[in-house]
């Protein structure tokens, strides 16, 4: 690794973009001196909103040009290999020929999640390159893997997810020993589908893991695992169920709130302690879900991310390349073929 981590952000990302991809970028900047970010996009209009801080570090600033920007409803396939000068396949150019150790973005995620595979390429002995976001739970936080890769993956597919996701627990959020889940439809070993019940065996075999055996959805907010294994299929509608039921609650939450004088007078009162265990389930703290398996670095950050959390995924994938994840999923994927 160099003495200087350069981080490429997708500058066109996301339902904030351009302006608060730079404020995170310049938060991190700040925190960090041996960071360096490129930006991907428009070179003159990017250059100029960085300029416009006046303590901007730009010694440790530079650009990637790119004339073109991939919409959220393209064709992912099409948009990769037709819009070469787009800030996604620049970016991820830039991390595959080593320019750059990792890419940002909040932009498309079928795009970043082809990109990703087809432009940086996957390690030795990777088949399948899972995303993985971290969820946020009562005891802390589990691993939710694959939520949105890999929709007709096989048995020995998610045994690799188990262990990338347990390397990653480990070294990244440093849970010793982390517990590894099979997300099913109920906690007996005879329940699930054909996959569920063909990967079962696989993980009790499995090596290098602390597989506890199925768990449930309706477990995970509270932390059944601290790697919960799945499809790409079962494990988004599970992170969209949870991500759209704690937006309900806090929005019943708010509505009772502020209901009448009473309950506003109670809000006050309740409203430091609220704040305090609300944090613990805030998804901004954590970054963004790394696209785990690839040559090279690649993190897919929430659509509508603030500068908060783009600033967390740029400290996210430093303590990543700190840690040398890639080299350490390398060598278990690999230390089993052998």
């Amino acid at each position: 690794m160099r003495a200087d981590l350069s981080i490429v952000l997708d500058a066109c990302g996301g339902d904030n973009a351009p302006d608060e991809i730079i404020k995170g970028a310049y938060e991190a900047l700040k925190k960090k001196e041996n960071l360096r970010i490129i930006f991907a996009g428009p070179e003159d209009e990017i250059k100029a909103k960085v300029e416009s801080y006046a303590d901007m570090p730009t010694e440790r600033v530079s650009y990637c040009n790119a004339t073109e920007q991939i919409e959220m409803a393209e064709p992912p396939v099409k948009a990769i290999r037709h819009k070469k000068d787009s800030s996604i396949v620049k970016g991820l150019t830039l991390v595959k020929e080593g320019e750059a150790d990792a890419f940002i973005s909040a932009g498309s995620t079928g795009a970043i999640l082809v990109g990703g595979q087809l432009i940086v390429g996957k390690l030795k002995g990777i088949k399948r390159a899972p995303l993985a976001p971290l969820v946020p739970t009562t005891k802390g936080v589990t691993l939710l893997i694959d939520c949105g890769a890999n929709v007709d993956a096989r048995p020995e597919h998610l045994v690799s997810f188990a262990q990338m996701g347990s390397i990653y627990m480990e070294h990244v959020l440093k849970k010793k020993n982390p517990t590894v889940g099979l997300l099913s439809i109920g906690t007996e070993e005879e329940k699930g589908n054909a996959l569920v019940k063909d990967t079962l065996p696989l993980l009790k075999e499995c090596k290098g893991i602390n597989f506890i055996g199925p768990v449930e959805a309706r477990d995970l907010p509270f932390g059944a695992a601290d790697v919960i294994v799945t499809e790409a299929f079962a494990g988004n509608i599970a992170l969209k169920t949870y991500e759209g039921t704690a937006k309900m609650l806090m929005g019943v939450l708010k509505d009772s709130l502020t209901e009448n004088l009473r309950s506003k007078l109670g809000a006050a009162m309740a409203l430091p302690s609220l704040k305090k265990h609300l944090r613990a389930f805030d998804a901004s703290r954590y970054g963004g879900a790394p696209l785990l398996g690839l040559r090279g670095l690649v993190v897919k950050a929430h659509g509508s991310s603030t500068a908060v959390e783009i600033k967390n995924a740029i400290l996210q994938c430093m303590v990543f390349s700190k840690e040398d994840i890639n080299g350490k999923i390398a060598a278990e994927l690999n230390s089993e073929e052998q």
